[in-house]
């Protein structure tokens, strides 16, 4: 009796998140789309086609679905044809979107869709998947989301064991107001730029390399 009761409210749950998602998104996206014209305009300007990146990246158990954000980078390689560091292919007013989250706007198309939440687990990239454990997968029980519990609690400035432990304690306590809590501080962090750095790869290493490396080092210390 009691698991059919917990069936119900978990249904109740992600439907009540789902029309939230949808009505918030479908404003959001009206709302802001003088902004959302703007950035099109100044990606354009600014580093030329295409506006859009777009991106597999792995979702709710493991579903694969296209992420859509602004483009910031530019396609600039070296002399010897190798392509430059994120930092040297950023621009004064790409790095600028980063900062304020400009970048992230298209991705309320995502969670009209349904592919994504506002809020839960950022989407990470498909190569992370084997790197994971047993507990970090549990992340993968909830849709991706625009902001999560890590994006209010440092960010850029968490080491990835921090950040993965949040996504899990997200999932763990999953509730309607946990999500109206972070979309509200997200703003508040959005507004002052709190956490964020504009090229996050030139200070953070990629999850894959991350977990190799303690691999190796635990291996040596064993």
């Amino acid at each position: 009796m009691k698991s059919v009761q917990n069936k119900e409210n978990s249904k109740r749950f992600y439907a009540l998140k789902r029309l939230i998602d949808f009505s918030i998104s479908l404003v959001g996206l009206i709302v802001l789309a003088p902004i959302i014209l703007l950035v099109i305009f100044l990606v354009w300007l600014n580093i030329g086609w295409p506006i859009f990146y777009i991106q597999q990246r792995p979702g709710r158990y493991g579903y694969i679905f296209k992420i859509v954000k602004f483009r910031t980078m530019t396609k600039a390689i070296d002399s010897y044809g190798i392509q430059m560091s994120d930092q040297m292919r950023t621009t004064k007013i790409t790095r600028f979107l980063r900062k304020t989250s400009l970048d992230e706007l298209p991705e309320f198309f995502n969670v009209l869709k349904g592919d994504m939440s506002l809020v839960g687990p950022r989407p990470l990239l498909i190569k992370y998947l084997p790197y994971f454990t047993e507990r970090e997968k549990k992340r993968y029980e909830v849709k991706p989301g625009i902001t999560g519990l890590a994006q209010i609690n440092g960010r850029h400035l968490l080491t990835w064991d921090e950040r993965l432990e949040l996504d899990v304690k997200y999932v763990e306590n999953l509730s309607i107001w946990m999500d109206i809590k972070i979309l509200v501080v997200t703003i508040f962090y959005v507004l002052r730029q709190k956490d964020v750095l504009a090229v996050s790869s030139e200070t953070i290493p990629d999850f894959d390399n991350y977990r190799k490396n303690q691999l190796i080092k635990n291996s040596f210390e064993n």
